[in-house]
């Protein structure tokens, strides 16, 4: 019995610490409540986008030309799971069935483009950024087998090429893969490309603004403060006022 008094009591006092927290006027405590909101609205819509997508990231931003000018610089790119909402189809299978994602204009060659575009981590190296680009066919061997990928606005495919800081790209496994393009919404993406920037931002103007609402606040409290205060000749002739009656009435008395 002794110890369920204890722990409900502790429950109290932090449910008291809680009420006593978004209750106060601290700017320090309204800064940091305001903080708190943008991080859960963030966090919430990090939930929304994942059970949507069913991967992660749900968002890229395409950061170079490579897929221009089906995908350019910019854009914010939405991401899900390669088998949700349809398979993961390469340029090879589309090329039958005439399945096109992000095709609206030929490639580099002329050539109409068909199948996903995905999003892969080269290597299924972690360490670097993922790369954005089309499946053009399934290499299947028994030593590296994987999809074979080109960028729409490249001259050869990534496997061919050399990239800093990885080497030489192998077929992409279907572990290294994050997941497939699904539509993309044009320079909306240059804000997570500078999200440190933006971050900086949004603190900076919750500062700016709790502290404008805390002097607009200080102000107006001020400002009844005087409105509510007598003047001082009517104070004074309203106790002259009272000490007269006073007298009056003491007079009667007597």
């Amino acid at each position: 019995m002794v110890l369920y008094m204890k722990e409900q009591r502790r429950n109290l006092g932090v449910v008291t610490q809680v009420q006593r927290f978004l209750k106060s006027e601290d700017p320090k405590a309204g800064m940091v409540r305001d903080i708190l909101w943008v991080l859960c609205v963030v966090g919430g819509v990090a939930l929304f986008l994942f059970l949507v997508s069913g991967t992660w990231p749900a968002v890229v931003a395409v950061e170079s030309e490579s897929m221009v000018p089906n995908m350019n610089v910019g854009d914010l790119v939405f991401v899900v799971a390669p088998d949700r909402y349809g398979t993961l189809t390469s340029w090879a299978e589309g090329q039958q069935t005439g399945y096109a994602k992000f095709a609206t204009s030929a490639d580099l060659q002329g050539n109409m483009v068909y199948g996903d575009v995905i999003i892969y981590k080269p290597n299924g190296d972690t360490s670097v950024h993922p790369i954005i680009h089309r499946a053009i066919t399934w290499y299947d061997n028994t030593t590296e087998p994987g999809y074979i990928t080109k960028g729409d606005n490249n001259q050869i495919s990534d496997q061919d090429a050399y990239y800093q800081g990885i080497g030489a790209i192998q077929p992409v496994k279907k572990e290294w893969i994050v997941g497939k393009a699904l539509f993309a919404i044009p320079v909306v993406g240059y804000l997570p490309l500078h999200i440190v920037k933006f971050a900086v931002l949004i603190i900076a103007s919750l500062i700016v603004w709790e502290w404008y609402s805390r002097r607009r606040e200080a102000n107006g409290k001020g400002g009844k403060d005087t409105a509510n205060a007598a003047p001082f000749g009517k104070k004074d002739s309203k106790k002259t006022g009272s000490s007269k009656k006073s007298a009056a009435k003491s007079g009667k008395k007597r």
